[in-house]
């Protein structure tokens, strides 16, 4: 599963060329991606650690799974296709909303992204692929929030950014 390219995009999400994805990262170029947070049955969000080897965020916790579609790929397929192949998990996502962000990481690297947010409802054990993820948890979003509150660097920041904004559309959705 190389994902080497990533989608150049404008601020309308229109696509306006490709670009090896280190290149991208390195010149801070905005591109398409993608975010899945996954929930359970008892309200608990799935996060992860991403493993030591990856070449930005590695030991960070994040959502479920993030990556990039490649050119003449469908959106939704691609998040699932990599939600299997990171977290041996296949079950119904569901687009949820889009934002765009950039910021700073490590390693001199940009992220600069036009992000797809979907949502995914599992009740199993992931089966994770350990070149990408160290560790995984369930967690109640009370002690999710105060874990950020308290040691936001413990988290990349797309994830840092996504979720309140998914925290509301949740609760717009379900009229809280």
């Amino acid at each position: 599963m190389k994902r080497d390219n990533v989608i150049l995009v404008d601020r309308q999400d229109r696509a306006i060329g490709e670009m090896e994805k280190m290149q991208a990262h390195r010149e801070g170029v905005l591109h398409r991606a993608f975010s899945i947070f996954i929930f359970n049955g008892a309200g608990q969000m799935l996060i992860h650690q991403r493993a030591a080897s990856k070449y930005h965020g590695a030991g960070l916790w994040t959502n479920a799974c993030c990556s990039h579609p490649q050119m003449g790929e469908g959106l939704a397929a691609a998040a699932a296709e990599r939600l299997d192949y990171e977290m041996g998990i296949q079950c119904a996502l569901a687009w949820t909303f889009s934002f765009v962000y950039c910021g700073k990481v490590e390693n001199d690297l940009i992220e600069h992204e036009f992000d797809h947010v979907f949502v995914g409802l599992f009740d199993g054990e992931p089966k994770l692929n350990s070149g990408e993820v160290a560790q995984y948890q369930w967690i109640d979003m009370e002690t999710l929030n105060e874990w950020i509150a308290t040691s936001p660097e413990d988290f990349t920041i797309w994830f840092r950014e996504a979720l309140p904004m998914l925290l509301e559309e949740m609760s717009n959705s379900l009229g809280v």
